[in-house]
């Protein structure tokens, strides 16, 4: 999915880099969900039921300029 690419590739270049060894795990755990699934994630249409996954989303959100709750 492009929005995803768009999302995740910066983050990956510029904050992926920073993060923790349990972040990076984290990261790489979320690469393996449903495209669907992260582009709500992102988007804050949803949370992740898996708290490591509400972290690293959270992590991605504010750090990617995604839209922020109204």
């Amino acid at each position: 999915m492009l929005e995803l690419d768009l999302v995740l590739l910066p983050f990956l270049d510029n904050v992926y880099p920073s993060l923790d060894q349990a972040d990076k795990e984290c990261y790489w755990k979320l690469l393996e969900c449903e495209d669907q699934d992260m582009f709500a994630w992102f988007m804050r249409r949803e949370d992740p039921d898996d708290p490591q996954l509400q972290r690293i989303v959270k992590i991605v959100r504010d750090n990617t300029g995604m839209p922020r709750e109204s």
